[in-house]
């Protein structure tokens, strides 16, 4: 079953700390329990997404990299 994704950002190209930047603008437009995809190129990224779950309280459902870019599920808390 695909998961219902209510938000996308796509931050393919832009460095440490812009993904997370951008995913915490973004995440303040959501509802508790609704699913954001964020594709980003950024390396650093994984560990980045993975700390920011932990402070923020958000879930880091689904995590992958394909051909250089990383692609994040978060479920808003």
């Amino acid at each position: 079953m695909p998961l219902e994704i209510a938000q996308r950002v796509d931050a393919k190209g832009l460095s440490c700390p812009m993904p997370i930047v951008k995913t915490a603008q973004a995440v303040k437009l959501m509802v508790s329990g609704q699913l954001m995809e964020v594709l980003a190129t950024d390396a650093g990224s994984t560990k980045d997404f993975a700390a920011w779950c932990k402070t923020t309280g958000n879930e880091l459902v689904e995590s992958s990299v394909e051909g250089g870019v990383y692609r994040f599920v978060l479920r808003r808390k």
